[in-house]
């Protein structure tokens, strides 16, 4: 797929989102931060075929091989207080999941950032903040066939799990689309996003651990709290955990 099908899918964005187009970067987050730095408005994207340092949440690195997946980033200057940008994690996985489900694939999500397909992890949500800005950083797995031995099994796409593939200049579209929306509704409408996400959230009913800033947490995940935290009922009732490190699934 070439530069130009990804300009002529641009094209279509809503307001106010404007496409870089980039062969090779370091990481895309660290590009739209340059560019927020120098002044860029609200609704920039870069997207990159080649990331050469490209990461996810705690700095893991991010498996984005040249030509099958979509590895991009979104500037955001959010109306709302900065208490609640951590909400735009939420807003681009729904973005992410409603966009997949249109091509006729079932997405869930994990809280807080990951999108899966049928129990595995298809795209991942970073989310880091500036002064008066924050980047969205968004990783898709469109048409990769295989994986790294390290993630194979717990990795897969959306060409894994259709069978076949998919203009990624398309996907890039509806993605854009969805999150047009859902990003406004950190705010006010935040319910309807929770109601959103709440519904295609992968961990209710599981049992998981949780690392988080003040120790470990086991439990079951009783939902999505009004408010987006992760709701769970442990030995000592139920907590909302407003961030975890690391959420993982036990006895699967």
């Amino acid at each position: 797929m070439s530069a130009g099908d990804f300009s002529a899918a641009a094209a279509d964005f809503p307001e106010p989102f404007r496409l870089f187009i980039r062969e090779s970067v370091e990481s895309t987050n660290d590009e739209v931060r340059m560019l927020a730095q120098a002044g860029a408005p609200d609704g920039v994207i870069v997207i990159a075929e080649r990331q050469t340092a490209g990461r996810g949440r705690r700095g893991a690195a991010w498996f984005s091989p040249v030509g099958e997946s979509l590895a991009f980033s979104i500037l955001v200057k959010p109306q709302e207080p900065k208490a609640l940008w951590p909400r735009l994690a939420l807003a681009a996985g729904l973005a992410v999941a409603e966009a997949v489900e249109t091509f006729g694939i079932e997405a869930g999500i994990k809280w807080p950032n990951d999108v899966w397909i049928h129990g595995k992890k298809a795209a991942g949500i970073l989310v880091e903040a500036g002064a008066d800005f924050a980047v969205v950083g968004i990783g898709l797995n469109v048409n990769s066939a295989v994986f790294p031995t390290e993630v194979a099994d717990i990795a897969t796409s959306m060409r894994i799990e259709a069978g076949r593939e998919f203009s990624r200049a398309e996907v890039l579209g509806e993605i854009i689309r969805r999150f047009a929306k859902r990003r406004l509704q950190i705010g006010q409408e935040f319910d309807e996003l929770i109601s959103a996400v709440s519904v295609r959230c992968v961990l209710t009913g599981k049992r998981v651990s949780l690392t988080t800033a003040s120790g470990p947490r086991v439990g079951i995940v009783t939902g999505i709290a009004p408010g987006g935290e992760l709701s769970l009922q442990t030995e000592h009732g139920i907590e909302r955990l407003i961030q975890a490190d690391e959420v993982r699934l036990l006895d699967e």
